[in-house]
């Protein structure tokens, strides 16, 4: 069946396909009501649907954002993108999301297939903020380009972050302010870019333990971000005769695979080992134990990130924009859980 066009409309409505062109897109032209009436009869007697695409691309504006992350199956990664889109629908934009797999050529492939669907901006959490066909803040086309969750790292870019080395810095210090002096960093890669969330997380827990006068030396160990590979790692880490009494992981998800790999080998926490995370993803609070980490204000960066990507080059020339990261106390870290509910009737009142 022969896809129907303006020019059926028009010749069905008995007008110009500039008139139906008015009706449809509500101008720049008014259209007398009687022949908007005929237009419109016409477009359902048809079927007539507009490409959309077209007319956007037209007018240079698609209404579409372009994201990249790492790995969308990841929580932290899903509960970034899922505040992304909630903004973006704020801003009556339609979200397109791509994963990377943490493979630069990926990465690349998804830029350009977004850049030809003319998208009106790019947010990106990369693991190369020097990605090719990218130029300062913007890709070489001039589309808007914003780092979300990684830092810049020349001049020009413009990214939104959390406070990642305070944050760290924070936790590793209540950590010690439990007694420990055997803090180990269950970290990334050591082949992960200086402006990597983790190297500053990993900066965060160094300088912790600089602080209360301890040698960082020996104590970094690398894992994976996934938490079914982290958990072999930590079995390894577990199992050493001169585990540490305490772990601080760059990320919840790598933090889950230890509480599993401590199960595993019968080690309690927190009695044995004291662990924390960063990020806050919804599982922290049902892990086992309830886990200590390090919270950071999503929503808010999301909507940071698209007010930047959509305000315009002034806008987006203030270079970095950082929000700050809380510590959240829970169980795993040797804290008090939360107080039981009051039984009822604890007061020795008596029923009437």
């Amino acid at each position: 069946m022969a896809r129907v066009t303006r020019d059926d409309v028009a010749r069905l409505a008995g007008t110009s396909t500039a008139v139906v062109s008015y009706v449809i897109n509500d101008g720049p032209r008014p259209v007398a009501a009687a022949t908007r009436e005929r237009v419109l009869a016409a477009v359902a007697e048809l079927g007539y649907r507009p490409n959309r695409v077209a007319q956007a691309m037209a007018r240079r504006r698609t209404n579409l954002l372009g994201m990249v992350v790492p790995d969308a199956r990841q929580p932290f990664f899903a509960g970034l993108a899922h505040a992304v889109e909630q903004a973006a629908t704020e801003h009556g934009r339609l979200l397109l999301i791509g994963n990377s797999d943490y493979a630069d050529e990926r990465e690349a492939h998804y830029i350009r297939a977004f850049l030809g669907m003319q998208v009106d901006g790019l947010i990106l959490v990369t693991q190369d903020p020097a990605t090719p066909g990218l130029s300062g803040f913007d890709a070489v086309d001039g589309t808007p380009v914003v780092l979300l969750h990684h830092r810049a790292e020349s001049p020009g870019s413009v990214s939104v972050v959390a406070d990642d080395e305070g944050g760290a810095r924070e936790v590793v210090r209540h950590l010690l302010g439990h007694g420990h002096t055997e803090v180990h960093c269950f970290g990334g890669t050591f082949a992960l870019s200086p402006h990597d969330p983790v190297t500053c997380r990993t900066a965060g827990w160094a300088a912790a333990l600089a602080e209360a006068g301890l040698s960082a030396e020996g104590r970094l160990v690398p894992a994976a971000f996934d938490r079914v590979r982290a958990h072999t790692e930590a079995l390894a880490l577990l199992a050493r005769p001169d585990r540490p009494s305490a772990v601080f992981c760059a990320t919840d998800d790598q933090a889950i695979g230890l509480l599993r790999a401590a199960d595993d080998l019968g080690i309690r926490v927190p009695e044995e080992l004291a662990v924390a995370g960063f990020d806050d993803i919804a599982e922290a609070v049902i892990a086992g134990p309830a886990l200590t980490t390090v919270t950071t204000a999503q929503d808010e960066m999301a909507r940071a990130a698209l007010d930047l990507v959509l305000g315009g080059p002034e806008r987006r020339a203030g270079g970095t924009r950082t929000f700050p990261a809380r510590l959240v106390l829970r169980r795993s870290c040797g804290c008090p859980g939360p107080a039981a509910p009051a039984a009822s009737g604890a007061s020795g009142a008596s029923a009437g």
